[in-house]
């Protein structure tokens, strides 16, 4: 390179770097406020060492193994999740083609080509007079073979290239968190909606047993008024009793089968039976739900790591928009043959071709599409740091109101399942008096009434309990492992 050439490119490399001082100066983003030491539940934990639910794998905290094989089925085979992961995959081809990006760029090529010029101008003056042997003028028109290889590198010198490859890297874990995120959900809603399949199947036969009850004493007041010890009253009064659990039963049924197929449309699958236990409702007991300290949740939580992630590319974003206004310098070189015949292609050195060139380039005027990319770009990092901080203060809303719901809905169970013990022994006292013709049956109907509604409460606020600790477990970041 000659010696002015070198010194105008030193020339516009310091022009360049002295506009960067033009560059708009951005304001620091907020620093999002710290986690509380404990949860305000007063039954939450405070060892910060100790694991806690979210660190357990969902074979691990899942024990019914209806479930567990309901779940891996899902797994594998549900929709959504095969969606995030083409969403993964689109994330890691961004991230190869970033890697290319500030690599050089390296080709073979090959051209042919024929000119010819006027001959009173400079370029056919001079070929007129030029011979390539003593005996041979140049031909006309004149031709031209050349093939090679070529390069061209864009100098990354101010990490313009790199950094955008590792705000893309980000953005790929970024959306491997949200695959796990969206497993989780899963998870949770899998396991929910399964304990509500068992708690329809249990309210099913609760309405028969009390089915059963009920057409027994329609025939003793159907017998009683044969007897003249009732009247019709009595008979439609009992009879509507029937007909009222009848029509909750087919309801309770629909309820069943929109389950199932809900079951099996996250699964993956077509409608078909749910496999599932038998046993009472009551004999599925809560699984114990560690909570362990707010700040696990930084760990557990993949929503809130995929905010991080989206946080940290964010800000890779504006030193990308920032580096735009910094001068570029890129290098070209080519190496090859070249002759104006095929046959002279191999005469080196005369057929050697060799090239290199550098350039630099700045921008100097109407930078305001610059500017604006920057303020592009910053205001989509203040947007993932309140989101980021939205996420955190959510993930603690969750986890604190289910260990408070967890509390409260045993303190609920405990007195449903008292008023059931005492509402069976009404009804069995209520039947032997009306039998007797010592109660009126009005208060037969009650107390079989409100004896159902309490057995339906019972298994309700069972479900609720095991709803809450698989939100619990949702909560604190379980189910991805």
């Amino acid at each position: 390179m000659r010696k002015s050439s070198f010194n105008g490119l030193l020339c516009a490399v310091a022009l360049a770097a002295g506009l960067t001082a033009c560059a708009p100066e951005l304001a620091a983003p907020p620093v999002p406020h710290g986690l509380p030491a404990t949860y305000s539940s007063s039954n939450a934990t405070t060892n910060s060492t100790a694991p806690d639910a979210g660190q357990l794998g969902w074979q691990a905290f899942f024990r019914d193994p209806n479930l567990v094989a309901l779940i891996d089925t899902a797994l594998h085979r549900n929709q959504e999740l095969r969606i995030a992961q083409q969403e993964i995959e689109l994330a890691r081809q961004e991230v190869r083609a970033r890697r290319g990006e500030y690599l050089p760029t390296v080709g073979l090529g090959a051209q042919a080509a024929a000119d010819h010029v006027g001959r009173y101008t400079l370029q056919g003056a001079t070929e007129e007079t030029i011979r390539i042997r003593p005996t041979r003028a140049t031909p006309d028109p004149l031709t031209n073979f050349q093939g090679g290889a070529f390069a061209s590198w864009e100098v990354d010198i101010w990490h313009r290239l790199r950094t955008a490859r590792q705000a893309a890297s980000l953005r790929l874990l970024a959306s491997e968190e949200g695959r796990r995120f969206a497993q989780t959900n899963l998870v949770a809603e899998i396991a929910t909606s399964y304990y509500e399949l068992l708690a329809l199947d249990n309210q099913l036969v609760l309405l028969k047993q009390n089915l059963a009850i009920q057409d027994s004493a329609l025939r003793v007041v159907r017998m009683q008024k044969e007897a003249a010890r009732a009247t019709e009253l009595a008979v439609q009064r009992f009879e509507a009793q029937v007909q009222n659990t009848r029509s909750r039963q087919y309801l309770i049924e629909q309820r069943i089968t929109e389950t199932e197929n809900q079951l099996n449309f996250l699964a993956g699958r077509y409608p078909q039976h749910i496999a599932r236990g038998t046993q009472p409702l009551a004999e599925v007991l809560p699984p114990d739900v560690p909570a362990g300290v707010p700040a696990h949740l930084l760990e557990n939580r993949p929503d809130i790591r995929q905010a991080e992630q989206q946080l940290a590319a964010a800000h890779l974003d504006v030193q990308v928009a920032r580096a735009a206004f910094y001068p570029r310098l890129s290098l070209d070189a080519a190496v090859g043959l070249q002759a104006f015949r095929p046959g002279l292609l191999l005469t080196a050195p005369e057929s050697l071709l060799l090239g290199l060139a550098g350039s630099v380039a700045a921008p100097l005027v109407n930078r305001n599409g610059l500017r604006a990319q920057l303020g592009s770009a910053d205001a989509r990092r203040q947007q993932a740091v309140l989101t980021y901080e939205r996420t955190l203060l959510d993930g603690y809303r969750e986890a604190g109101n289910q260990l408070a719901n967890i509390h409260n809905l045993q303190l609920s169970y405990d007195a449903k399942a008292r008023e059931v013990a005492s509402l069976r022994r009404s009804v069995d006292i209520a039947g032997r008096l009306f039998a007797s013709a010592r109660a009126d049956y009005a208060e037969v109907l009650f107390t079989q009434r409100d004896a159902l509604e309490a057995q339906v409460d019972v298994v309700e606020t069972r479900l609720q309990q095991l709803t809450a600790s698989v939100q619990l477990y949702r909560a604190l970041g379980g189910g991805w492992r």
